[in-house]
């Protein structure tokens, strides 16, 4: 399944990677040499602890490659009006809250920091939407929200 991505998105997860392939897998392996060195490993708490990291960073390099692998980079058309991956979208809420979100590729989706998926309720309601439109999301919890979308950048 292709996921989109921003150019950002790819070069972060690929720092990551890198980062997770040599730096990280180097700690581990030497964290895993030292525990070994200590002596009888069926009741070393250190060797454990260091095995257990070596196999959560294995698996997240394979999903890493796994999402590079699948993933489609989507540069923001300025040709197209209205809002899509890449845009900034500032909006203003029914109850007077203005936010701003900006549109991302499901595999940057960081809420908390206003990254919204285009797969998202939020996401898809903006989608194609420029400013002076309004929109209205239902949110996962069955609540309709109004927007008036203030600006797309």
């Amino acid at each position: 399944m292709v996921r989109f991505i921003t150019k950002d998105g790819l070069r972060k997860l690929n720092e990551e990677l890198e980062n997770r392939k040599t730096k990280l897998r180097q700690e581990i392996a030497q964290a895993i040499k030292e525990a070994k060195e200590q002596g009888d490993l069926s009741e070393n708490a250190e060797y454990a602890e260091a095995k257990s990291q070596q196999n959560e960073n294995e698996s997240r390099i394979g999903e890493l490659e796994m999402i590079v692998k699948n993933s489609q980079v989507v540069e923001k058309d300025e040709s197209l009006k209205g809002a899509q991956i890449g845009s900034i979208v500032k909006v203003k809420a029914d109850n007077g809250a203005e936010l701003i979100f900006t549109i991302v590729g499901s595999n940057e989706a960081d809420p908390a920091n206003f990254k919204i998926s285009n797969e998202s309720p939020l996401g898809k309601a903006f989608m194609g939407h420029s400013g002076g439109d309004k929109v209205n999301v239902l949110t996962p919890k069955g609540i309709t929200i109004a927007y008036k979308i203030i600006e797309v950048k």
